[in-house]
């Protein structure tokens, strides 16, 4: 019984994780660029339950009574970065990389007084005050210059990424893609940074002006796992229940006779 309610609620610990990761995707249903998380469990190593003082041979020496296997435990939470549908806009400031899903925008965030680079597939991009190409939290995309600084909306992108305006070459976008893109790690903003494993590959989609990538979150599937995890957990709750009843009845009425 004891090893019912470990293995239950381990379980019950396990599914409102990823709960998390389900409630996380659903809201960001409609974050552009958003790449969807889902969960890879893995057995839980088996626990060697031993009981103390048993008193069987005369000596206080545990004496092994079998192993004890506490349910599934969470491996990883993987991204999944395959490409969203791209949506038409019509703006010169939405840009969406198009063929290839490990490629992403550079972006500039000032972290402890300096910048760092960081990583994003949202290309809803805006002027702010001084001209500057950022993103809608007000982060600097960058070129392969530097910040990309244009006198007003009227500029194309072509394919290559080349920002143009009054028949003049800026910049470049800075687009830099990952041969390992599960390395990326999530950090926030809907931005990924780099780690020690990344490694850099080369370039073999197209930029596309006027589109913007969608999340590529299935709302529908989204909602069907997150229905299943409640289920489960319920389950596991009312096993709690009913192995506390039976424990009880042991301890109180059995353990009278």
């Amino acid at each position: 019984m004891i090893r019912g309610l470990y293995t239950s609620g381990y379980s019950m610990l396990t599914l409102n994780r990823k709960m998390d990761v389900v409630s996380n995707n659903l809201a960001n249903v409609n974050t552009n660029g958003f790449k969807k998380d889902f969960v890879v469990f893995e057995e839980f190593s088996d626990v060697l339950a031993k009981r103390f003082f048993d008193g069987s041979d005369g000596s206080a020496r545990p004496v092994r009574i079998g192993n004890m296997t506490l349910y599934n435990d969470i491996a990883e939470v993987y991204t999944d970065f395959t490409q969203g549908a791209l949506e038409s806009t019509g703006l010169s400031t939405d840009v969406a990389i198009n063929g290839d899903e490990s490629a992403f925008f550079c972006v500039a965030v000032p972290v402890n007084d300096e910048f760092r680079e960081f990583y994003t597939r949202d290309g809803g991009f805006k002027l702010d005050a001084q001209g500057r190409l950022v993103t809608r939290d007000g982060y600097t995309v960058m070129g392969e210059n530097g910040v990309i600084v244009l006198e007003g909306s009227d500029f194309v992108i072509t394919r290559e990424g080349e920002v143009i305006q009054n028949g003049e070459t800026v910049d470049t976008l800075r687009i830099r893609k990952f041969e390992n893109p599960e390395s990326l790690r999530k950090y926030g903003f809907n931005l990924l940074t780099a780690t020690e494993e990344s490694q850099d590959a080369e370039f073999e989609g197209t930029i596309e002006q006027g589109f913007i990538e969608r999340s590529n979150v299935d709302s529908v599937r989204e909602m069907v796992d997150m229905i299943t995890v409640l289920r489960a957990y319920e389950s596991n709750q009312k096993l709690i229940h009913y192995q506390d009843s039976t424990l009880d009845k042991a301890v109180n009425d059995i353990g009278k006779v």
